[in-house]
């Protein structure tokens, strides 16, 4: 038997012993008994976990160390007893995930990577409960009626004409400052808005086409995982009805009705633990992408557009006063989404955007001066 086995064995011991411990602890400070029998539940895995490095390192004739937490496990124990165990969670969700990786694939280690993959999504579930069972809302959230994809959009949407207005408007004014013909400045600020609006399409088509494949990938390993471990699926889908606030019996008789048909199962699963759409799959990336090149294109033209009609100073000046518009009304929307005043979020993006611009001014302006003379 190799050296580094042996050393596996007993980290993976130490590491399922320590979760054990760490989630009794977390079952004991948790206030809320429906949460803390999830802890219980958790910790309960965990010990099987260990029972099984335990057997191993006997199988070999090696003595089973006694167990010392690690100063990690003590460090999130201490912090979960004095600020609840909230304060700890993103950190445990983390090392849930991480622990996923770490076992050989084939036999326990692939059940056991599996169960810590759950024990992370089951976390990040916890953090955002829900109370009162299966009434109102806590009924919407259950069924997937609840999305909050038109919160995104429009944030997407206004930082999209954003970033086009401010960039172009900085192209422009750094060009305009340089003393250059207003058909110079116009030819510059197209190929500007066409560079950038091109960049962020391929950029958001890249973005969301990696997270179709990553969210297919995702679904067929919980498909195989629901074929080959239909028990524990159902369980792992209880445990998240419970920690949202179902009791044990309600959670389990959904659970049960769900994990029957092996389809509804694998929607249900993909949106409940993965946060997946099985329909969307994050929606088209070349929807994405046109819609990235439309809406810097909406902004990006605005500071461009007066050099078509006008010349000189006159371009210039009407310019920067469009973009003052373009930015002010940038800076109110945003407001949708922040709850700020529309008149100090407004000033505060124009504040901003006309600052970039007179930076890069300056600069061609040094720039034209220096190559003039």
């Amino acid at each position: 038997m190799y050296a580094e086995t042996i050393q596996e064995y007993r980290a993976h011991l130490q590491d399922e012993l320590d979760g054990a411990m760490l989630y009794q602890a977390l079952a004991e400070v948790e206030k809320d008994p429906k949460l803390a029998e999830v802890y219980r539940r958790l910790a309960a895995v965990e010990r099987q976990h260990a029972e099984v490095w335990k057997e191993r390192l006997e199988r070999n004739g090696l003595p089973v160390p006694t167990h010392q937490p690690s100063w990690r496990t003590r460090t999130l124990i201490w912090l979960a007893k004095r600020l609840g165990v909230g304060a700890v969670l993103p950190s445990i969700t983390t090392l849930e995930q991480i622990d996923a990786h770490k076992y050989r694939i084939g036999g326990d280690g692939a059940t056991m990577a599996a169960d810590e993959r759950s024990h992370a999504r089951l976390l990040r579930h916890i953090t955002q409960p829900l109370q009162g069972g299966l009434e109102g809302g806590a009924l919407a959230q259950i069924e997937g009626r609840h999305r909050a994809g038109g919160g995104n959009a429009l944030r997407a949407a206004v930082l999209g004409a954003n970033d086009g207005l401010v960039s172009n408007l900085s192209l422009v004014m750094g060009v305009a400052g340089a003393a250059l013909p207003s058909g110079t400045i116009l030819i510059t600020g197209l190929a500007g808005l066409l560079a950038g609006a091109g960049s962020m399409a391929l950029g958001e088509w890249l973005s969301v086409q990696s997270s179709r494949e990553l969210y297919q990938r995702q679904l067929a390993i919980e498909e195989a995982e629901i074929a080959s471990n239909p028990d524990e699926e159902a369980e792992e889908l209880a445990l998240i009805y419970q920690a949202r606030g179902l009791d044990e019996e309600q959670a389990r008789a959904i659970a049960t009705q769900i994990l029957q048909d092996e389809a509804n199962a694998l929607q249900t699963l993909a949106r409940e633990e993965l946060g997946i759409d099985p329909q969307e799959l994050g929606g088209s990336a070349w929807e994405a992408a046109l819609t990235s090149f439309l809406l810097f294109a909406v902004g990006a033209i605005i500071p461009v557009v007066s050099f078509i009609f006008l010349s000189g100073t006159a371009a210039i000046v009407a310019s920067v006063l469009l973009s003052t518009a373009g930015l002010f009304a940038i800076g109110a929307g945003i407001t949708l989404f922040t709850g700020r005043s529309i008149l100090s979020s407004g000033t505060r993006q124009v504040l901003f955007g006309l600052a970039a611009a007179a930076l890069t001014f300056l600069v061609g302006r040094l720039i034209g001066v220096n190559l003039g003379g």
